[in-house]
C-alpha cells in the first residue's frame, strides 16, 4: 500500500484482506502482551480539532499551548525517527507529530505499530510545521480502539454504491461528501422545527403501532400484539391521530414522524421514511400553501445560503417565491388535449395507451387520468409547482371545492418530478367523512392499499366537532434530496433498506 493508506511504509505492501486482518490481530496481541488493553481506556477530557488549531498563537509560536486530542488515524507516515499522522474527529482533521527522542525508544516502537483506522488519543503542544500546518507534538498517547479491519484507501474512498449503503459507517469515514449530506440533513430538520415553533406550533407524538392503518392509501406492514391478542399495523400516516388532537383543542400541531409502507424500493421510495405532518385549526388549503412555501424557502436560505440549488449541469432549482400555481385540469388538458374531459372513455383509454401506460378498460376515467398525471405530467414538473383542485375520489379526507363538488380543495407541491408536499382544507363533516370512507371501500376491489374497515373511533372524534382546519405533509427525505442535489433517496437516509445479502 502507499504511504497514505498503510501504517508502515518501511514494510512490503499487504494486499490480501485476510493477511491485513491477521497482521492487525498480531498487533493487537503485541499491545496486550505489553500490558495495554486496546479497548480499555477512556478519554473524556479532549479538545476538538478545530479548537486545538485555534489555540496556536502566531505572535507567540514558541508557546506551544498544551492540548489533548483524539480521533481516528486516517493518515500515517513513518519517516525514520519520526511519524506524521492525521486524526479525524467529529469536527475535522488535525495533524500529529511523534518523535523517538520525545517518546523514548519503547513507546515510539509501539507507536509505529499503530494501524490506519485505529482510534488514538494524544497529548502535546500545538505548533506550526515548516509547511505551515498546525500540528500537535505528541508528548504521550493512548490507544483507544484497535481497528481489526482496514479502511478503504484514502484517495479512492468507498466507491461501491451498494457497499456505501450497507456499510454506511465506512461511507461516512471515507467520503467527506456523504458526511456533509447527513450533517446538512440534521441542519434541515433543526430548521424545520425552529420555523414551526417560532410560529406557535407544538410538536407531538402519535402511535406508530395502530389497530387500523389509516390516513393514506398504502399497503401497511402487519404485526401481532401478543399481550392484546390482536393484529396491529405499522402506521402509514399519523393524520387521523393528529386530527383527534384538533378535536381536543390543540390548534397548531406537528409531528416529525416515521411512516412505514409495504411497497417497492427505488430512487424515490424507501418503505420506512420521515415525514413532517401538521395541522392548523381555522386554516385551509391556501394557509397551508403559504406556510409550506415559506418553510421551504426559509430552510433553503438558512441551510444552503441560497434559494438556488444546482442539481446537475442542465438543471438549477429556483425556490424564489411565489411558487407556480396551476390546476390539475389545466395540466391534463395541456398534455392530453382541451377536449380530454369531453371525449369517450374508450378515447381516453386509447390516448393513455399511446403514451405506453399500463391502463385497461377496467379502470375508471379518474384512475386513467391520474395514471397520466403520475407517470407523465408529474415527472415534467421541475421547478416548484402547486397543483390544485384534484378529483374528489383521490383524496377522501379533504373538503370539496365550493364551486365544484367533484373536486377537492387540495394542493400537491411538485419539485423536480417529485411530490414533496400534499396539503388540504380538511374535511370535518363526520357524515360526509363516513360516506367517503365507504365509497373508498366500495371501489377498492381488493386493493391492499385500502383498508376495508372504517375507523369508527376517528369518526366518533369528528362527531364531537373538529374545527375547520388546514393540514399538510412534507417528505423530509425528499426535501433533503432536493436541497443537497442527491440523486437517490438512499443517499439521504443513513441506513436505507436493501435486499438481505445471501
Amino acid at each position: 500500500m502507499s504511504n497514505d493508506t498503510n501504517t508502515r511504509t518501511d514494510n512490503a505492501p499487504i494486499v490480501n484482506l485476510n493477511d491485513q486482518i491477521a497482521q492487525r490481530l498480531d498487533n493487537l496481541e503485541a499491545w496486550r502482551s505489553e500490558g495495554t488493553d486496546p479497548y480499555g481506556a477512556t478519554f473524556p477530557d479532549r479538545t476538538l480539532s478545530v479548537d486545538a488549531k485555534a489555540l496556536y498563537n502566531e505572535d507567540a509560536p514558541e508557546a506551544e499551548p498544551p492540548v489533548t486530542v483524539a480521533g481516528r488515524i486516517v493518515l500515517f507516515r513513518i519517516m525514520g525517527k519520526a511519524v506524521f499522522a492525521q486524526l479525524r474527529d467529529g469536527d475535522g482533521l488535525i495533524q500529529i507529530y511523534a518523535q523517538k527522542n520525545v517518546l523514548g525508544e519503547e513507546l515510539f516502537a509501539a507507536f509505529k505499530r499503530l494501524d490506519f483506522g485505529d482510534i488514538l488519543g494524544v497529548s502535546g503542544g500545538v505548533f506550526k510545521t515548516r509547511t505551515g500546518e498546525i500540528t500537535v507534538k505528541v508528548q504521550s498517547y493512548t490507544l483507544l480502539s484497535k481497528a481489526l479491519r482496514p479502511l478503504p484507501a484514502k484517495h479512492e474512498g468507498l466507491v461501491d454504491v451498494e457497499q456505501r449503503y450497507r456499510q454506511r459507517y465506512l461511507d461516512l469515514i471515507s467520503n467527506d461528501e456523504a458526511a456533509a449530506v447527513f450533517r446538512k440533513r440534521i441542519d434541515i430538520v433543526r430548521e424545520v422545527r425552529k420555523f414551526l415553533e417560532d410560529r406557535g406550533y407544538i410538536e407531538v407524538e402519535t402511535p406508530m403501532l395502530q389497530v387500523l392503518a389509516g390516513g393514506a392509501a398504502a399497503r401497511p406492514f402487519e404485526t401481532y400484539y401478543n399481550a392484546l391478542s390482536c393484529p396491529m399495523f405499522m402506521r402509514i400516516a399519523p393524520e387521523l391521530y393528529l386530527k383527534r388532537l384538533l378535536v381536543g383543542g390543540f390548534e397548531k400541531v406537528f409531528e416529525l414522524n416515521r411512516n412505514f409502507r409495504n411497497e417497492g424500493l427505488d430512487r424515490r421510495h424507501n418503505p420506512e421514511f420521515t415525514m413532517l405532518e401538521l395541522y392548523e385549526a381555522y386554516g385551509d388549503c391556501r394557509t397551508m400553501m403559504e406556510l409550506v412555501e415559506a418553510l421551504i424557502t426559509t430552510v433553503a436560505q438558512n441551510v444552503n445560503g441560497s434559494l438556488q440549488v444546482q442539481l446537475n449541469e442542465e438543471t438549477t432549482l429556483d425556490f424564489t417565491p411565489p411558487f407556480r400555481r396551476v390546476t390539475y385540469k389545466e395540466l391534463i388538458c395541456n398534455r392530453m388535449g382541451n377536449d380530454w374531459y369531453d371525449v369517450s372513455s374508450a378515447e381516453r383509454l386509447s390516448r393513455a395507451q399511446a403514451l405506453e401506460l399500463e391502463v385497461d378498460a377496467g379502470m375508471s376515467d379518474v384512475v386513467v387520468t391520474h395514471e397520466i398525471y403520475e407517470k407523465v405530467i408529474e415527472r415534467e414538473l421541475i421547478q416548484p409547482t402547486f397543483v390544485t383542485r384534484m378529483p374528489r375520489q383521490l383524496v377522501p379526507l379533504a373538503k370539496t371545492c365550493d364551486d365544484d363538488d367533484t373536486l377537492v380543495d387540495v394542493y400537491e407541491l411538485e419539485i423536480n418530478g417529485l411530490e414533496v408536499s400534499p396539503g388540504y382544507s380538511e374535511l370535518n363533516d363526520p357524515i360526509e367523512q363516513r360516506k367517503r370512507f365507504q365509497e373508498q371501500i366500495d371501489t377498492a376491489d381488493g386493493n391492499p392499499e385500502v383498508s376495508e374497515i372504517i375507523d369508527e373511533d376517528f369518526l366518533t372524534a369528528l362527531e364531537h366537532g373538529m374545527p375547520p382546519a388546514g393540514g399538510l405533509g412534507l417528505g423530509i427525505d425528499r426535501l433533503v434530496m432536493l436541497l443537497t442535489a442527491a440523486e437517490s433517496i438512499r443517499d439521504v437516509i443513513l441506513f436505507p433498506h436493501l435486499r438481505p445479502k445471501k
